[in-house]
């Protein structure tokens, strides 16, 4: 198909099953895939609302500024929008974003300027204050606000609704959504409410925002308020575009859970999803009890994994804030346990004793035998210790006469279990090749400290 320009793609994104990590509920599940959209979130639906309802109003002039606080796929919906329109745009985001929304955004002309999270919303220093405050300053801006701005919940009740409503003909009994700004399960929730009042609309939100206790209480409370790390979800505020009356239920994910679903979610499904995907999906399993046999269930993925490379999809980012276990999984993490060390090696043309001299200097039990460069065989200290019992004057001739064949070599992310069962008498150790080309060594006393770590 042609198209005018990239705005034109927007909007009629895949509705695809979910089947392994779902295998066992009674409902089937579907997820609906905006990163399909073209800036991979969707958010690009309500970015081109947002301008375009505002030039109608006349809010927006030509060479404006468009200034707008956001996690980053706003930003890059706007964006999309003002390049083809030809205005500026200014983004305010938290620190908490991950690097790869901002660094996104500039290189999509916007300029990013990064606020703390740690403070109140109505702190100067916030990132909703700083782009009110430059709204305000600079001539010809528009700030869209999209927490308050209701063409964002009126882009998914023209838009996002129909596609799920006709794609499951009708047949769509649950939608799990994550809530952030509101715009998307309101939106959806109020084009599906009006097709069939009976289905029902589960928001998914984390801990550290108001949405839940507010929904069943009516009480803002500010005690249920405290840093999160999940992105695109929950809030510190209560956005107009939260329509309360229409979400029958929220259920609250951890942000563990959350990281670890959206692992999952790649490596079960083939599906590269963003983070609060993963808390949408996690949602869901968490209210398989409310889904009667044969139900068909739609949960939305906001975004795309890209944008999560250096925190979900970072072994060492997550390990660090505890969501991975603590026991190896692979090379790598028994690799992490011991630390780097440098590999020890030999020419096969020096001598036994030379050998056994740098295991007793180095404190190692393997050495690593080469020929130009080359890794051509090993030497242990049990095979050392055999030698040297068979005949004393062993210690005299070159390593190649009594080396063993090379130990074998696996990539950083074999399975400590495959590492284990290749480590035996006759084997005592296995080479590791890192992405980087580099060679590390792992024994069984790697692995034995790995596991007691």
């Amino acid at each position: 198909m042609q198209y005018n320009n990239i705005l034109d793609t927007i909007g009629n994104t895949p509705l695809v099953r979910i089947n392994k990590i779902t295998k066992g509920l009674n409902a089937e599940v579907y997820a609906k895939l905006e990163y399909f959209n073209p800036g991979n979130s969707i958010k690009d639906r309500i970015g081109i609302k947002m301008i375009e309802d505002a030039e109608k109003a006349g809010k927006l002039k030509p060479g404006g500024t468009v200034i707008e606080g956001t996690s980053g796929n706003t930003g890059m919906g706007l964006a999309l929008a003002c390049i083809i329109k030809g205005y500026k745009l200014i983004c305010t985001t938290t620190d908490k974003q991950s690097r790869e929304k901002t660094d996104m955004l500039r290189a999509v002309g916007a300029e990013v300027i990064v606020c703390p999270t740690n403070v109140e919303p109505q702190d100067e220093r916030s990132y909703y204050s700083v782009a009110k405050r430059l709204s305000r300053e600079i001539p010809n801006s528009f700030y869209p606000n999209q927490y308050d701005n209701l063409s964002n919940r009126e882009a998914h009740y023209l838009s996002t609704g129909p596609e799920i409503w006709n794609d499951t003909n009708g047949k769509i009994m649950h939608l799990v959504c994550g809530v952030g700004t509101g715009g998307t399960i309101s939106g959806i929730a109020k084009y599906l409410k009006e097709k069939n009042p009976a289905i029902k609309i589960w928001g998914v939100d984390t801990y550290g925002s108001v949405f839940k206790k507010y929904k069943e209480t009516g009480i803002f409370d500010e005690k249920e308020i405290y840093p999160y790390i999940t992105e695109g979800i929950g809030e510190d505020i209560l956005p107009a575009n939260v329509d309360f009356d229409l979400i029958d239920r929220f259920e609250k994910v951890t942000d563990r859970d959350s990281f670890l679903m959206t692992r999952r979610i790649s490596r079960e499904e083939g599906i590269l999803a963003g983070n609060s995907s993963g808390a949408a999906l996690a949602g869901v399993l968490q209210l398989k009890d409310e889904f009667k046999p044969g139900e068909m269930v739609v949960v939305v993925f906001p975004d795309h994994a890209t944008r999560y490379l250096g925190k979900a999809f970072n072994d060492d980012w997550m390990r660090e804030r505890g969501f991975l276990d603590s026991k190896p999984t692979t090379a790598k993490d028994i690799l992490h346990f011991r630390g780097k060390r440098e590999l020890i090696s030999l020419n096969k043309s020096e001598t036994v004793q030379t050998a056994v001299s740098m295991m007793q200097e180095q404190d190692i039990d393997q050495i690593i035998i080469t020929e130009n460069g080359e890794i051509v065989g090993s030497l242990s200290e049990n095979r050392l210790y055999a030698k040297l019992l068979e005949n004393p004057e062993n210690k005299h001739q070159p390593i190649e006469k009594v080396m063993e064949k090379p130990f074998p070599t696996v990539d950083s992310y074999t399975s400590y279990s495959e590492i284990s069962g290749m480590i035996n008498r006759e084997n005592p150790a296995v080479l590791v090749r890192m992405p980087s080309g580099e060679l590390q060594i792992i024994t069984k006393y790697d692995i034995i400290h790995a596991l007691a770590g």
